[in-house]
């Protein structure tokens, strides 16, 4: 079957929101432990999300090009999807001296919504049909 890349990017942004909502629920979680470690699960989290949107908008923000072209997008926007969770995991350990455990805690859960999200999104049918 046939996607469009509208709807691949339309998939991608539900992603994004499944890991933003698992980033907010880890962090709710963690506020048992204070502020600080909830803090800590949303920057992980968080910064898992927001590369997940770059790489996104990285494979799917050019429109339509060839197969090199759209590999060389899906790669680079992996690296920066990559760069940007390694960042923000920089920042709330080693800068903001935030706890490591739950910063690594909201960064794992978003990772696992990103899985669960695509289990979902592969069982959903297609809005496209298939070329006969």
């Amino acid at each position: 079957m046939l996607n469009s890349a509208a709807e691949g990017w339309r998939q991608a942004l539900r992603v994004v929101a499944f890991q933003a909502v698992a980033a907010l629920l880890t962090a709710a979680a963690c506020f048992l432990l204070g502020p600080r470690a909830a803090l800590a699960a949303l920057v992980g989290g968080g910064s898992m999300a927001l590369g997940s949107l770059l790489a996104a908008w990285g494979a799917f923000g050019g429109g339509v090009a060839g197969a090199g072209t759209a590999l060389g997008r899906l790669l680079l926007g992996t690296a920066l999807k990559w760069l940007v969770v390694a960042g923000g995991l920089y920042l709330a350990m080693a800068l903001w001296r935030l706890p490591a455990v739950p910063a690594l805690a909201g960064a794992a859960m978003a990772a696992a919504a990103f899985v669960v999200s695509m289990k979902y999104a592969a069982a959903r049918p297609s809005t496209t049909r298939a070329s006969t």
